[in-house]
């Protein structure tokens, strides 16, 4: 069983990641001819950032040091990180503060009704490790197996990546399941005590070819609603929109609904929703 790296080898490996897809013209640099790594050399990023080029290499090396946020501000800049890598990397650097870690709070009855109201759309609420908390049974019959007979809580992550028909289900499998661990990189940065995290990571490298190798590459990426393709068993694609809701009192506790094509909700199921949703946001 794989472990999960300390933070500081979080870091550097990020660090080092980022480093190499970011090329010498992109930065105004002269090109230099053949270079034996893609992107920058250590000695240029820490030119660029302004910094002393052995304190990069110890941060790459994931030694014991600690350079300020402002060092943090500078490699973020030259490295061109959008404002979720850049969080990230404040994360990994200790100069953002870790989640809490929390017990898992039951969801309320009107909480946990909400998916029900909303069928015939698929809906599910998760938690933030992806555990399935309620659902529906379109989200039952849409998503087959991800709802298991036994003791182990359903969660969608392990099943876009270890339950067969997944693949099928969802059809531009590879973009959305990497994108999907993404997202969860993301979330077990902001935990890195909590064990939920380090237990399903563990099961997707033992099980996943795919998990182990796209985790390497240090991707991040923020829980967001969008579009993606769903092949309902047994019937043609249908291109789904889907709409992601933090609960107020449990912001890593998530409603997601589906909707087909343009379809919109029947009235009487928004008018029941929307009367149990007050303490629901949106995502951002």
């Amino acid at each position: 069983m794989p472990k999960q790296p300390d933070r500081r080898q979080e870091l550097a490996a990020f660090l080092r990641s980022r480093r190499e897809r970011v090329t010498p013209d992109e930065v105004g640099l002269p090109g230099t001819g053949r270079r034996r790594t893609p992107g920058l050399r250590r000695e240029e990023l820490a030119l660029l950032a302004g910094i002393s080029a052995t304190w990069y290499t110890y941060l790459e090396q994931g030694r014991e040091i600690r350079a300020s946020e402002q060092v943090f501000e500078s490699l973020a800049s030259v490295l061109r990180l959008n404002r979720h890598e850049r969080g990230h990397l404040l994360q990994l650097a200790g100069h953002a503060p870790p989640a809490e870690a929390e017990a898992s709070e039951p969801l309320t009855p009107e909480v946990a009704a909400v998916p029900l109201l909303l069928q015939p759309h698929p809906a599910y609420i998760i938690d933030g490790n992806y555990d399935v908390l309620s659902h529906n049974q379109a989200a039952d019959q849409l998503f087959p197996n991800l709802i298991t007979e036994d003791d182990s809580p359903a969660n969608f992550v392990r099943w876009v990546f270890l339950e067969p028909v997944a693949r099928d289900v969802l059809v531009d499998w590879e973009p959305e399941a990497r994108g999907l661990l993404a997202r969860l990189r993301t979330l077990a940065g902001r935990h890195p005590t909590d064990p939920r995290f380090t237990r399903l990571i563990e099961e997707l490298h033992e099980g996943s070819p795919q998990a182990r190798a796209w985790w390497a590459q240090y991707e991040v990426q923020p829980r967001h609603s969008g579009r993606k393709r769903l092949r309902h068993p047994g019937r043609e694609p249908v291109d789904y929109a889907y709409t992601a809701f933090h609960l107020a009192e449990q912001p890593e506790q998530t409603l997601v609904i589906y909707l087909a094509g343009g379809t919109e909700p029947a009235e009487g199921t928004r008018a029941s929703a929307a009367a149990l949703m007050g303490t629901v946001h949106p995502s951002a």
